[in-house]
């Protein structure tokens, strides 16, 4: 499936429009990690732990997000956003865009 964040794809005509689709991950934090990357933090090290935990969310949001536009009949989703937030020491991944159908 084409996953971009352009409203079109390149060389590819849009043949149908299915809607906006999304895509959610709340991740928990874990308290040894939190300790760890505070450490790091302190240090000047990047933190490892929290870029894994990241990339994680960020991907199960847009598989989510592409099942939904391949259940609506999509082949492709343009437009496609990712917004991270922290509530109660949990991060949240949402990914959303336009499922489409293309040549």
């Amino acid at each position: 499936m084409i996953v971009t964040t352009t409203p079109s794809v390149e060389g590819r005509r849009i043949t149908a429009y299915h809607g906006v689709v999304t895509g959610e991950t709340i991740i928990g934090a874990n308290i040894f990690r939190d300790l760890f990357a505070g450490i790091r933090d302190i240090v000047g090290g990047r933190s490892g732990a929290y870029e894994k935990v990241l990339a994680e969310a960020r991907e199960s949001a847009l598989l989510e997000m592409q099942d939904r536009a391949r259940a609506g009949g999509g082949n492709a989703v343009v437009g496609v956003d990712l917004d991270y937030e922290v509530i109660n020491n949990m991060l949240m991944v949402s990914a959303s865009g336009t499922s489409v159908t293309v040549e």
